[in-house]
């Protein structure tokens, strides 16, 4: 299936902008209360559906077809492509929201065997942290080291196991409170402001989408680079719809819950698919980090192949170990206020040197260049 021309060139993109983008922010749901759930339950939708995966949409597919266009399958050559001799404005962007992420990631994965450890009555005592750390390298550095192809269907395969459990997690709500979700959607509030949060929330996450290219490099139309792109919002989109569905049961109380999903699955009072959630997001946060450092991986081999020199494999998982150390100790100094502006910061950055300028001189260069040329 993986392998299946089909699937590469038309939904693999996809499964790679949902795994690498936003599959870890999918796992507590606070981000979908932020930005749709606040504006009510159909308001969230609209903002969901009808702006988020639209600008997704469109996004992805001008963004495609550029890369497609320049044979720019990494982030430093679509940067130079879209930005000129101002490429290196993005390389300082992505390099410091990957170090972000990744420091988020570490820790968000050493938490996930703490509250594991509850329900395996603490076997591991007081290592738990650490070892979801050290487990959660191991993972990305072994990705990393097997390559793009492996990379590609570990991220396929993981997308489509979480989609499962959020479907069963909306099933298991259906069955304990679905009254309560078919009411408070019946009731249609919309509150002001769903738009600009259904902009802010694409916007958000949409910044390092160069770090998907290396998936595209299957596309040899236009037509599919548009038609990938255009899949690419849904797919992207349809874990989070079924979260936000789930949670409507619960609205307004949820609301101002800090973990949303803890809350679900409280109602649901499943010890065993908690744990399995638990296990699901560890690897969402797998898929998030191997994703980040292959893309840098790539950039890196394509600066060295430049000088005729050669990325050696080893050096693939050396270079991951290295950066997620330093997302380690960031994550551990108490610089949790710095991460927490920096992505607001970072984000305004993005909008600056690649949303921007695709909008704006990728739509432009698209429309000058030929309709049939095709790269292969």
């Amino acid at each position: 299936m993986f392998k299946s021309p089909v699937f590469q060139k038309y939904f693999l993109p996809g499964f790679v902008f949902q795994s690498i983008i936003i599959a870890g922010g999918y796992g507590t749901g606070r981000e979908l209360v932020e930005y749709f759930l606040v504006y009510g339950p159909l308001g969230g939708l609209l903002g969901m559906v009808f702006v988020s995966s639209v600008i997704w949409c469109i996004v992805c597919a001008v963004t495609f077809e550029i890369a497609r266009q320049t044979n720019s399958y990494d982030y430093r050559s679509f940067s130079r492509q879209l930005l000129g001799s101002w490429w290196w404005t993005y390389e300082i962007c992505y390099l410091i929201m990957m170090l972000i992420v990744l420091s988020v990631i570490a820790a968000a994965a050493g938490s996930i065997f703490d509250e594991l450890a509850v329900f395996t009555s603490n076997v591991l005592e007081k290592t738990d942290y650490y070892v979801g750390v050290v487990v959660m390298m191991s993972a990305v550095g072994f990705l990393v080291l097997k390559g793009t192809n492996v990379v590609e269907q570990f991220l396929s395969f993981w997308s489509l196991l979480l989609y499962a459990v959020y479907i069963i997690l909306l099933i298991g709500c259906f069955i304990a409170f679905g009254d309560d979700i078919v009411t408070r959607l019946s009731s249609a509030e919309i509150r002001q402001g769903w738009f600009l949060g259904g902009v802010k929330y694409a916007a958000y996450n949409v910044g390092v989408l160069p770090a998907i290219l290396f998936s595209i490099r299957y596309l040899e139309t236009s037509r599919e680079a548009y038609v990938a792109g255009l899949l690419a919002g849904p797919i992207g989109m349809l874990p989070g719809f079924f979260f936000f569905l789930a949670m409507v049961g619960k609205y307004p109380d949820i609301v101002n819950e800090t973990v949303p999903s803890v809350r679900l699955l409280q109602e649901l009072g499943s010890p065993i698919f908690l744990s399995v959630f638990q296990i699901v997001l560890l690897g969402t946060l797998v898929e998030t980090g191997a994703g980040l450092i292959h893309a840098f991986n790539e950039r890196v081999a394509l600066a060295l192949q430049e000088r005729r020199l050669v990325m050696s494999v080893v050096l693939r998982p050396i270079v991951a170990v290295i950066l997620l150390v330093t997302a380690t100790v960031i994550a551990q100094v108490g610089l949790e206020e710095l991460i927490a502006s920096g992505y607001g910061t970072v984000t305004w950055g993005f909008w600056i040197v690649f949303l921007l300028p695709v909008l704006t001189l990728g739509v432009w260069r698209i429309g000058c260049s030929s309709p049939t040329r095709s790269v292969t």
